[in-house]
């Protein structure tokens, strides 16, 4: 067993053992078992809950296209039930302790969080463990949950808002597993049988590929003592531990429409590829963002909602992942409207290429984004997240004053120089949703 300690005067280590920053204003300790696993903590003496989360380093990019959707069938099936606990009991001990439990898949990790009091931890982490070890993946139950995802599946295509999200991802990583959809389709889903669970099961939830990440009022050697009594029987898998990873992706500028005569309005996403997760000019792509769309008072909220009333909502989101990204911007719109909404967009894409932000709104928007980096780190469910999630794309903590101090450095011409490396335009790809009646995008509509 080996442990790398932060707290407040100690510095901390990369997962390779070199020094890094001390993260001064965190008491995050980590350590390494035998077989693997990652222990980490992050104590909070000031609150009375505990959250804690076991994640693995593999979501729906990391599937092949035969069983897309599968990380996510098996984050519902591991709560259908295990060797010593049925579904129904797993629910009662949780909510005779008042905790929440809960799970997601996302493109590149599954992780199960439960949430308590700091007297109930061992009893949840118990229960949290168990389902994680010991999932038993009955067939009555396979057959139960694969309706349940179906409905699901129809659930988000009934949303505009989402469904045009996923037609511009499957466009824009055309033919990778990026594209593909979390939930997976109707075909891969009705495959699944319980040979296929456990051999995906079997080949991702190991020592090397898993975190247990905790924060709150707890003590980091009483819960790792705790922790490896419960999973110290992992096994290790692989030397690096890392998911049988796709090739990088790469990006389509696609133009891509779909009819759908019942919407009221035109949804629409615009999009380019952005940095990847642990890009060095991470923090200038967020302040790009913020700058772009990232609120109420961003350039296409001011001047799309709110000066020409064209859309009520409208707004840009930076996705990361580990070796890409995608900046895509969001609106819904009346079909007379769209044309207009796309050509003043392309228009802010270009201003920003062409005119430095002036220094009182790229200061509007540090103070913005250190604002939400902040309130985004007040509660132990938020620590426990971001500590797993530094310690798989960077291998190490940052103090946030340093965070901070990073996106203070950041300069109107490095803004600029962002720009001008993401709005490309032959890089621009454009997802529609809705009654077309007739409209057109081209090309040259999207010229930046």
């Amino acid at each position: 067993m080996i442990e790398l300690s932060n707290s407040q005067n100690t510095p901390q280590f990369s997962t390779h053992g070199s020094a890094a920053e001390p993260a001064q204003s965190r008491n995050i300790r980590r350590t390494l078992l035998p077989n693997g696993l990652v222990i980490l903590t992050e104590r909070m003496e000031h609150v009375r809950s505990v959250s804690m989360g076991v994640w693995i380093r593999t979501g729906s990019r990391d599937e092949q296209p035969r069983i897309n959707g599968v990380s996510h069938f098996i984050e519902h099936m591991v709560f259908k039930g295990t060797k010593s606990r049925s579904a129904k009991s797993i629910a009662r001990e949780v909510d005779a302790i008042g905790g929440n439990l809960d799970a997601f898949t996302s493109k590149e990790t599954v992780c199960f969080n439960v949430k308590v009091l700091d007297e109930h931890v061992p009893k949840a982490l118990d229960v949290l463990t168990d389902m994680v070890m010991h999932p038993v993946f009955a067939p009555d139950d396979i057959d139960r949950e694969c309706k349940v995802i179906l409905e699901e599946i129809k659930m988000d295509e009934d949303n505009p808002d989402m469904l045009v999200h996923e037609i511009f991802t499957q466009s824009f990583w055309k033919d990778h597993p990026l594209g593909k959809p979390i939930l997976g389709t109707r075909d891969t889903v009705r495959s699944f049988d319980q040979s296929t669970l456990f051999d995906f099961y079997g080949g991702r939830f190991q020592g090397r590929n898993m975190i247990v990440s905790a924060a709150g009022n707890l003590d980091h050697d009483a819960f790792v003592a705790m922790v490896t009594e419960k999973l110290s029987g992992l096994p290790g898998g692989g030397e690096d531990g890392s998911a049988l990873a796709a090739p990088q992706p790469k990006a389509h500028a696609r133009i891509v429409s779909r009819q759908k005569k019942s919407l009221e309005q035109l949804q629409l996403c615009l999009g380019v590829p952005a940095p990847a997760v642990n890009d060095e000019q991470r923090y200038t792509a967020s302040l790009l963002n913020t700058i772009l769309g990232g609120g109420m008072s961003s350039r296409l909220f001011q001047n799309i909602r709110e000066d020409r009333g064209l859309a009520y909502s409208i707004f840009s989101e930076l996705s990361s992942f580990r070796d890409t990204g995608s900046l895509c911007v969001y609106a819904g719109a009346s079909a007379q409207n769209a044309e207009q909404v796309v050509r003043l967009t392309v228009e802010e894409f270009r201003r920003l290429k062409e005119q430095p932000v002036p220094e009182e709104e790229l200061q509007r928007a540090k103070d913005q984004l250190k604002g939400n980096i902040l309130l985004s780190l007040e509660s132990s469910g938020a620590l426990m997240s971001n500590l797993a999630r530094q310690e798989m794309y960077f291998q190490q903590f940052y103090a946030i004053p340093e965070v901070l101090e990073r996106v203070s450095r950041v300069t109107s011409e490095d803004v600029q120089t962002m720009a001008r490396r993401l709005f490309v335009p032959q890089s621009v790809a454009l997802a529609l949703l809705g009654n077309l009646n007739g409209l057109k995008i081209t090309r040259d509509h999207l010229a930046c």
